[in-house]
């Protein structure tokens, strides 16, 4: 931050402002040892303040019980109804880089246009500071109740929620719907172009949307083929050495699998579809359901839960998932074939007699 001053009336005094630049400076160096040492996952909470033009360690606490639990009484009591701060609150979620954070810019109403101004352009460097790798989520609340923890509830919500849809876009989504509905039966089951559709039992949308939030990295599912659902079989914790081991011999599954891997020097976090149906031990009824709803299944998860599914692969036996097998079916190598131009080969055998060329002057012809 560079500081720069307002002109003011001749014979009055001057009004001295902070704008935002690049410069870090202004944090000091007690502030930088603290964020190193919460990174590693020991404070729950930190509260950054300015003073002096400075910014610096408010307050801070220890871990105590599960983030959700903490939540309120952590964060609420050190928000001040005058004074603008910042609050980064450790959530116990990881990612590749550590712990993930919460970032909370805390700016209410009733305070000072100075104070929102100086807040305002030091929130990039807060950040910029403690590392945005670590910032899952970012908060901006005037009262209590914008960053409450119902409030954050509210906004993962929001955020996962997908967009609204115009009139426009409204009738031409049923319009679509309706082209492709037809009844197949008195029970009421809707086949379309893109399959059979059996619905999705609640914990097994649950744990979906535990896989979405990174919370959870494998999901089995099966079909109850009397009672036409898809229910949750497990979503044991699994790396790719125990994949194998999760495929049945005998019957068929869906699995979602959260493959973590490195490609190019980018880590990667990528969700992988697997249909397995282990051959003729399936009876025919069960082959042709699991296969008719399979495309309607990843719709559902695709758009309405709006999980981005990186690789479907269907698979006969578990002993093909190994590490290598996942790889190349994520990131396939890219095969460019150039075919030299050969010159075409002259007929085989004798070529006949040659041709003679006359040269100039011969018959009494001049050339």
């Amino acid at each position: 931050m560079e500081m720069w001053t307002k002109p003011g009336p001749t014979t009055g005094p001057q009004e001295t402002l902070l704008c935002p630049t690049s410069d870090t400076s202004q944090t000091t160096t007690e502030l930088r040892d603290f964020f190193a040492k919460a990174r590693n996952g020991s404070v729950r909470l930190i509260k950054v303040i300015i003073e002096d033009e400075r910014l610096v360690l408010g307050a801070h606490k220890e871990l105590s019980r599960r983030w959700d639990a903490d939540y309120d009484a952590f964060v609420l009591p050190l928000l001040d109804e005058q004074q603008p701060c910042y609050v980064l609150y450790r959530l116990d979620s990881q990612n590749a880089q550590g712990y993930e954070w919460l970032f909370i810019s805390w700016s209410p109403d009733s305070s000072p246009v100075r104070l929102k101004m100086l807040y305002a352009a030091t929130r990039a460097t807060v950040k910029k500071e403690f590392g945005g790798g670590h910032i899952k989520d970012e908060m901006f609340g005037t009262v209590k109740e914008d960053v409450s923890l119902s409030g954050y509830q509210k906004h993962v919500s929001s955020c996962s929620a997908p967009a609204p849809l115009t009139a426009a876009e409204q009738e031409l989504q049923q319009i679509r719907i309706n082209e492709v509905k037809t009844e197949i039966s008195v029970e009421s089951k809707h086949q379309t172009l893109q399959g059979l559709a059996f619905p999705l039992q609640s914990d097994a949308q649950q744990a979906i949307q535990a896989l979405k939030q990174k919370k959870i990295n494998y999901i089995q599912l099966k079909l109850d083929l009397e009672r036409e659902t898809i229910d949750l079989v497990h979503t044991s914790p699994t790396e790719i050495a125990d994949l194998p081991k999760r495929i049945p011999q005998d019957s068929a599954r869906y699995h979602f699998f959260l493959y973590k891997h490195s490609h190019e020097g980018d880590y990667l976090e990528s969700v992988v579809f697997i249909y397995s149906m282990p051959g003729y031990k399936c009876s025919i009824k069960e082959r042709m359901l699991y296969s008719s709803c399979k495309s309607r299944l990843l719709d559902t998860v695709e758009q309405e839960f709006c999980l981005e599914i990186a690789k479907k692969i269907e698979i006969d036996d578990g002993a093909e998932l190994t590490a290598e097998f996942l790889y190349e079916e994520v990131h396939p190598k890219q095969h460019a074939f150039k075919q030299a131009f050969a010159k075409p080969k002259g007929p085989v055998g004798k070529r006949g007699q040659k041709r003679l060329i006359k040269g100039p002057g011969e018959n009494g012809e001049d050339s």
